[in-house]
């Protein structure tokens, strides 16, 4: 009977995957609430390339930089398809400005591409990293190199607070410099209703370094996995608690 048990579960899982791999394909494939439409985005926008961000179709597990599987698996709606690397680099606030630069870089906005070290608080170029090689790899060395020295704190320190929770936009960051840790998700997608009111998605890596995810809801099953922006002032994640106040912008 165990046996049979252990079949039904393994066979209900395949289907899962199967169902899975059918109907999401890329970030704008997540479906809106009945009610709501998605916010019309320029074309060339961060909002569409996000949009048009390719997720894993094979299945829907979050993996570490070093091939095992994240501990709490419960936390993803769906994950983002991105190499994350071999080291223990691309965590919270490193995946946040890797999905900026990914997009800088896509429209060759490379002058646009730099974050700010943690120790002297001066932004480090792309520009003058890669010395003319704009090849993807110089990139990611790029990023990896941003990695090492950038964290929660420093990116705090380089973005706008956004004035107007009611106004979030897709792009922008939830982000929270701790002692000695903090966090930070990126708005991923947003969309409304008729009376504008607006729902958001949010992305995620975490610690130790991950594959980037979309989140679940923890407190909304209905809705998740988007989130209200005219709930109350606490954004409750499903690893971290967030508040309204705590929305920030780059600066363009």
């Amino acid at each position: 009977m165990k046996t049979k048990i252990i079949l039904f579960i393994a066979i209900l899982d395949l289907l899962t995957i199967n169902i899975f791999t059918q109907t999401l394909k890329k970030v704008s494939d997540i479906s809106v609430p009945e009610g709501y439409t998605r916010v019309k985005n320029q074309s060339a926008s961060i909002g569409e390339y996000f949009q048009n961000l390719d997720l894993k179709t094979d299945n829907n597990t979050v993996y570490l930089y070093n091939g095992q599987k994240k501990y709490n698996q419960s936390a993803q709606y769906t994950v983002i398809k991105m190499d994350i690397g071999k080291k223990d680099l691309q965590q919270c606030a490193d995946a946040v400005m890797r999905l900026r630069a990914e997009y800088l870089y896509k429209t060759k906005q490379y002058d646009k591409i730099h974050f700010n070290f943690l120790s002297d608080k001066k932004p480090r170029y792309y520009n003058d990293y890669c010395k003319g090689d704009y090849s993807y790899s110089k990139f990611f060395k790029y990023m990896e190199y941003i990695f090492s020295y950038a964290n929660t704190g420093s990116l705090l320190d380089e973005l706008q607070k956004v004035t107007s929770f009611y106004d979030i936009q897709t792009g922008d960051v939830l982000i929270q410099k701790g002692n000695p840790y903090g966090h930070a998700v990126t708005v991923i997608d947003v969309a409304k209703n008729e009376k504008a009111e607006k729902i958001y998605l949010l992305a995620q890596s975490y610690m130790p370094a991950q594959e980037t995810h979309i989140l679940v809801n923890p407190n909304d099953n209905k809705l998740s996995p988007w989130y209200n922006a005219n709930s109350g002032d606490i954004i409750t994640t499903p690893e971290w608690t967030f508040y309204k106040s705590d929305l920030r912008r780059f600066k363009e």
